[in-house]
């Protein structure tokens, strides 16, 4: 039966080649769906550069983009405006992750840039891509998810209750909004949430959404971290690094408590002094750093900040130092 299926597609085929006005015409082609999302993929021009992958240049990033070109059919790459850097366009945030992550697993290091949505101008009106977001959660998460969503300008359309201990919302949301949601969704419905998301086109654009409210420490000069600065830098926010990591100017090494950048010496040691007070060289306590996936950190950063992605680590910096 399968066999005789495609000795009649291709028979539809070629009598439409051999122009039989009486054969139907082939399907029409299938359209793949616009990019919604973009990023700049630049060369890891950070202090650290070349330590950890075995692919660095411009040459090597542009020669794999290439490759992805030729079985990727949803992306696309453009030069960017720094020579060394190009701007590569997907259909969402998780699409752009799943290449980066290939790519690091492989041997490159690269810098990443903030993900920005693809506006349009439709009849004289700015639009933006808007997404239907299927979520089914436990009721006991209801409220939470509802208002995950609601700041991050989503509206809720439609919701059902079975009885059965879990409830289905739908919310409509500029793509925007979903950036970095999916990991903070797991982590608040404790693994137990679903979500699907369906891109319903370009609607009017939405309005600013709210980021980052704090600020962040910076490392100002190159070393190793200490535990004796972070223990003293621990009250004034929260640490990304463990004792003994690299750091470099430039580098993001905390989120600071306030919405202001603080430059800090996360490499200063405790000054020593034969003189010894009981209670002083007591162990130093210190809170577990807070770790990034690839996706939190394509989602934390600013418009000035960049992601470097390298086989071992990932690391968060100034795109400029002060």
């Amino acid at each position: 039966g399968d066999i005789a299926a495609v000795a009649g597609v291709a028979e539809l085929f070629i009598g439409d080649t051999l122009g039989d006005p009486a054969r139907p015409r082939p399907l029409p082609v299938i359209t793949v769906e616009e990019p919604t999302m973009a990023m700049v993929f630049s060369v890891n021009t950070s202090s650290l550069a070349g330590r950890e992958g075995r692919f660095l240049t411009s040459r090597h990033l542009k020669e794999r983009l290439d490759r992805e070109l030729l079985y990727n059919v949803s992306i696309r790459v453009e030069p960017a405006e720094n020579r060394d850097s190009y701007q590569v366009s997907a259909r969402g945030e998780l699409q752009l992750a799943v290449l980066v992550e290939t790519m690091r697993r492989e041997g490159f290091e690269l810098s990443l840039s903030k993900p920005r949505i693809i506006t349009r101008e439709v009849a004289g009106q700015l639009c933006e891509p808007k997404e239907l977001a299927v979520v089914d959660v436990p009721e006991d998460f209801v409220g939470i998810v509802t208002e995950m969503l609601s700041a991050r300008r989503g509206q809720l359309v439609k919701m059902i209750n079975n009885g059965f201990g879990r409830v289905r919302l739908e919310f409509e949301i500029a793509s925007r909004g979903l950036i970095g949601f999916r990991s903070q969704f797991l982590t608040d419905t404790r693994g137990t949430g679903m979500l699907n998301t369906l891109l319903l086109g370009y609607r009017p654009y939405a309005g600013e959404i709210g980021g980052r409210p704090n600020g962040v420490m910076v490392s100002d000069r190159d070393g190793r971290a200490v535990t004796y600065a972070i223990h003293h830098l621990q009250p004034r926010g929260t640490i990304f690094v463990n004792p003994g990591d690299p750091v470099y100017p430039g580098m993001i090494v905390g989120e600071n408590s306030r919405s202001d950048d603080l430059w800090v010496n996360i490499t200063k040691e405790k000054k020593l002094t034969n003189i010894r007070a009981a209670g002083s060289d007591e162990a130093l306590r210190l809170i577990p750093p807070r770790q990034f996936t690839l996706e939190q950190a394509m989602e934390y950063i600013e418009e000035d900040e960049l992601v470097e992605v390298t086989p071992v680590s990932i690391r968060l910096r100034k795109a400029r130092n002060r």
